[in-house]
């Protein structure tokens, strides 16, 4: 998967044109495009039933994996070593055995990989050796959505504590200002979501010809939220000597046209984990249009429903929703599109702490979040598709633990 790259430091095959500056874009795709609700008129999914029950869930057997380093026999600084080990991070993942090596090296990665597979540390871990060794090295890491960009860089300060390698983060849903004072300031890694990365870049405040290293990371769902032009801008505007690292759960045809228009030679990396709609009990609720509600409401005299996740379709539903389970004694919270950085960032701390019961989201604003000890996934609304099923039961039942999803389903 060779690239040519002319001397400039643009991709020959790739977009070499920046589209017109959108000053104010936030943390989801452009006006118009699908992660930013500018698509019209919903249009309703359509799914066999029985795609959503499995009363009888197995637990998979995962292949045992013998990784073939340690990280005390990887090539990292004492310090980082010594970071690792004190976070009892003693043995690396599959993901993390076969890429850290490599990304050290200087070569460009493909990690395909799901959430929860250790592939923030994949990337983090040499990344920052690198920065250790050559503190002028300079890291773009482009994700999907805020909360994952600021869960990369809570991952960075930990594993860089102490070593006076600094960061920023740059999403869209807050002030911009604060971040262009911030990246006056020297930042070895810069974290954002494309549409506010463009617009830094457009307004001067990050100029990705410093870059000497850029992380893709979920480049799948950025690839779904519609934000392919600002992806191969931003790509295009980096150094044609940079190295790329790509992560994403599928390769679709998109992904693989990225893969060969922006990395050099890349070595390839797939992990698979369990099945998730194998090892998850499904099964779905019947409900009449004028009791909807209430259904959803006497699910939660159950008290099995611990710490519950439910999906809906849109942004004001989903405020709605969580309205109306608080006022029938359900304590709950809600994200989704139309909440800034802050209001999000609250919503989901209140529920990780167990201040509430319930959290109340849209599909766009969950992208990224991991929630420990979820008992059930309830999807309210139907997903647009069983991509975001899958996506969406992955909340719960995570590690060994078992959870259950369950699907709203018209009588």
């Amino acid at each position: 998967m060779n690239t040519t790259k002319n001397s400039r430091g643009y991709n020959s095959r790739g977009a070499s044109s920046r589209p017109s500056s959108s000053r104010g874009r936030s943390g989801g795709a452009r006006r118009g495009g699908r992660g930013n609700g500018g698509r019209g008129a919903r249009k309703m999914p359509s799914f066999d039933p029985s795609r959503f029950i499995n009363t009888n869930p197995v637990d998979v057997v995962e292949e045992v994996y013998t990784p073939k380093h340690k990280f005390s026999t990887m090539d990292i600084d004492a310090r980082l070593a010594k970071t690792l080990e004190s976070m009892n991070i003693t043995i690396p993942s599959p993901i993390q055995d076969q890429t850290i090596p490599e990304t050290l090296k200087g070569r460009d990665v493909v990690g395909l990989a799901e959430t929860g597979t250790g592939k923030t540390a994949a990337f983090l871990i040499p990344l920052i050796q690198q920065t250790l060794k050559n503190p002028k090295q300079k890291t773009l890491i482009l994700a999907p959505t805020r909360e994952l960009a600021m869960q990369i860089n809570e991952e960075m300060r930990l594993l860089a504590k102490n070593m006076r390698i600094f960061s920023v983060v740059c999403v869209g849903g807050v002030n911009i200002r604060p971040q262009i004072s911030m990246l006056r300031r020297v930042n070895h890694f810069v974290i954002g979501t494309p549409g506010r990365v463009m617009d830094l870049i457009d307004r001067g405040s990050i100029k990705p010809s410093e870059m000497t290293a850029v992380v893709l990371d979920e480049a799948d769902r950025m690839l779904d939220m519609g934000f392919i032009n600002d992806m191969k801008s931003i790509l295009a505007a980096t150094p044609a000597d940079r190295q790329t690292l790509f992560f994403s759960a599928t390769m679709s045809t998109a992904t693989k046209q990225l893969v060969h228009d922006f990395l050099t030679d890349p070595i390839v990396v797939s992990v698979k984990k369990k099945d998730v709609t194998d090892s998850i009990e499904q099964n779905v609720v019947a409900y009449r249009n004028d009791s909807k509600l209430d259904t959803l409401a006497d699910l939660f005299t159950d008290p099995s429903f611990g710490r519950v996740i439910v999906f809906g379709a849109m942004k004001h539903s989903v405020e709605e929703l969580s309205k109306d389970l608080g006022r029938r004694g359900v304590k709950a919270v809600s994200i989704h599109g139309n909440k800034n950085h802050t209001q999000r960032q609250r919503a989901l701390q209140s529920f990780k702490r167990g201040e509430v019961r319930v959290l109340v989201a849209t599909d766009v604003a969950a992208r990224g979040i991991h929630v420990d000890d979820v008992t059930h996934v309830i999807n309210y609304d139907l997903p647009q598709t069983f991509e975001d099923y899958v996506h969406r039961i992955g909340r719960t039942g995570r590690g060994a633990k078992r959870g259950k999803a369950l699907t709203f389903i018209k009588s």
